[in-house]
């Protein structure tokens, strides 16, 4: 009875059950969010009034964009007008008297040139423009523009100027004007806008102030936003802000387009706040609420989360990165005081390493074992092949026909290099890969000592970038490096214009991953055309080689070279980057290290 009892208790122990009960606590606080709704209510409410708003600052100046539309309207209405008329100036100021005579809108109408002259205006007469802002702000920026001025130099008052550019074709002539008073704009904003504190003003996209909703026009900077300029209200993304106005007050503000990229609307609101408990309570509990939430949801989920969950992931990922590395010496630790579920996965991660251990120790031991014999294979193969060719050297010393000698030196160096590719092979750390440029270079000096006389003052020339390769490409690359280079020292000759004759061995890790190529060149002397025998076993055991490499040797030769070059691909990715370099060395009687063998 006693263990079903605690069988039934073991459900505890489960991570689910103590994340649950504990992120319980943490759901607590939230209830207390029922609380303070009542003050949300008023937030509520001030954002329902900065909505109305700026329905009230559209609709205000809704009486002013029919009025600058208008004026653009009839700024592009004339200007054919001007097109037909442009050649004669009392007749073209004639249609434009004609045009304020019929509107009580607009004071003033004309067209100003490029140069700066208005000869056609509905004042009559010929004036210089050249020195007005307007005028100014059109030939720095040509285009459709609304602009202010003080004092006008043609009406003298109060204006607010619509120009649009006259084109004749793809020609900028210059472009037409019609002006209204300020007083008029501001008498089309609805009167009502003024009360509960609010106001109005509108502005082009420079910055100017157009129109007003105040008599006194000295007080406008005071319902601004403190230390922003009109531009840069444009910039913002919302059109409902708060902000501290120039008069020191808390105003909420409102920007709309009048026309579009042109001319806009500023609504400035001085609304008494209120609120259960006042604005300062809204905004503290707005404030405090949130961060105490987060302080006891983050203090609860620190302990669930951490004393519950991580401290033991992240003792059991110390366990694996240290087993990964190869730490064997010991078993990982179960970790009885994590919850089951990760007690469980600790104690599976135990057993694995456990057995893995036990595995790894008869495995190394197999493959040491293993590797021993192989190498002690390679080195009696090794030295089967030197006594092999030790065998052929003997017998070509008892041999007077030098056609038949010929013949057994060149199985003998055939031999000598299966001999030095075991000697690598068992002299190899690994032995799936070998150090190719070591290789080459031994059979090279192997070749070199064995086959060049003293005095003979041959010059020979490698530059073997390091390369690893598999054992059944090493094989093919070193014999056919055999073959070639016994054919280069054999048919190497004197050029005309250099000291010596030359001999050069390159094996080149390609730039481009995965290839590499090898070189085996010779100089040729005067009148050398065709190397003599190159049908015979020499070439076609070229050819078979570089068939096991899948490539195909190409032969470059001119009247002082020969050359023998091959591309492979490379079945593994060298090992070491550093570039080998060339050296040159030049046998002489001195300088030829050991004696012929």
């Amino acid at each position: 009875m006693l263990q079903r009892i605690l069988d039934r208790l073991n459900f505890t122990k489960g991570l689910g059950f103590r994340l649950g009960s504990l992120l319980t606590v943490a759901i607590l606080p939230i209830g207390l969010i029922s609380v303070i709704q009542t003050l949300h209510l008023s937030r509520e409410y001030e954002r329902s009034a900065e909505i109305a708003l700026l329905g009230r600052t559209s609709a205000a100046a809704a009486g002013e964009r029919a009025l600058l539309q208008g004026a653009l309207g009839s700024a592009d209405a004339l200007g054919p007008a001007v097109l037909e008329t442009m050649d004669n100036p009392a007749a073209c100021s004639e249609i434009m008297a004609r045009f304020i005579d019929s509107t009580a809108i607009f004071a003033y109408a004309g067209f100003t040139n490029l140069d700066g002259r208005s000869d056609c205006s509905s004042i009559g007469g010929s004036y210089d423009m050249s020195a007005t802002q307007e005028f100014q702000e059109f030939v720095s920026n040509p285009g459709t523009m609304i602009t202010s001025s003080e004092h006008d130099p043609i009406t003298g008052g109060l204006v607010v100027t619509v120009a649009q550019p006259l084109f004749r074709g793809n020609e900028l002539l210059g472009y037409i004007a019609v002006a209204m008073s300020r007083d008029l704009l501001r008498s089309s904003h609805v009167a009502s806008y003024g009360t509960d504190g609010a106001r109005i003003l509108t502005f082009n996209n420079l910055g100017q102030i157009l129109s007003i909703d105040s008599d006194s026009e000295d007080d406008y900077l005071q319902i601004l936003p403190e230390g922003k300029s009109l531009p840069s209200l444009l910039s913002r993304s919302e059109t409902t802000f708060r902000a501290t106005a120039n008069s020191g007050e808390n105003r909420v503000f409102s920007v709309v387009p009048v026309v579009p990229g042109l001319v806009y609307a500023l609504g400035s609101w001085n609304r008494v706040q209120s609120g259960i408990a006042g604005i300062d309570l809204t905004r503290l509990a707005a404030m405090v609420l949130p961060i105490v939430l987060w302080l006891v949801s983050l203090a609860v989920a620190y302990f669930a989360v951490y004393r519950l969950v991580l401290r033991h992931i992240r003792e059991l990922r110390g366990q694996m990165r240290r087993f990964a590395i190869g730490d064997r010496s010991t078993p990982p630790l179960v970790l009885r005081s994590a919850p089951a579920e990760i007690a469980d996965v600790s104690q599976t991660f135990h057993n694995m390493a456990r057995i893995l251990i036990r595995d790894e120790v008869a495995l190394a031991d197999a493959v040491q074992e293993k590797t021993v014999l192989l190498k002690e294979v390679h080195h009696r193969v090794k030295n089967n092949l030197q006594l092999i060719a030790s065998i052929i050297n003997m017998q070509s010393r008892l041999i007077d026909h030098d056609q038949a000698r010929r013949v057994l030196r060149s199985v003998q160096d055939r031999v000598a290099s299966l001999a030095t590719i075991y000697r690598n092979l068992y002299q190899a750390e690994h032995l799936d890969a070998v150090e190719a440029d070591r290789l080459i270079s031994d059979i090279i000096n192997q070749m070199v000592n064995a086959s060049v006389e003293p005095g003979q003052g041959l010059r020979v020339e490698t530059r073997l970038d390091p390369l690893t390769l598999l054992p059944d490409q090493a094989v093919p690359l070193s014999l056919l490096t055999t073959e070639a280079f016994t054919n280069a020292i054999k048919y190497a000759g004197q050029c005309q214009g250099e000291n010596a004759p030359w001999v050069r061995v390159k094996l080149i890790a390609d730039e481009k991953p995965g290839w590499a190529t090898i070189e085996v060149a010779n100089s040729t002397a005067p009148g050398y055309h065709a190397r003599p025998g190159s049908t015979g076993l020499g070439s076609q055991l070229i050819e078979a080689f570089a068939m096991q490499l899948n490539g195909e040797a190409a032969v470059e030769k001119d009247d002082c070279s020969y050359c023998l070059r091959l591309q492979f691909r490379v079945d593994q990715v060298p090992t070491r980057s550093a570039e080998g370099d060339m050296k040159s060395v030049v046998l002489t009687s001195a300088a030829r290290p050991g004696s012929r063998h």
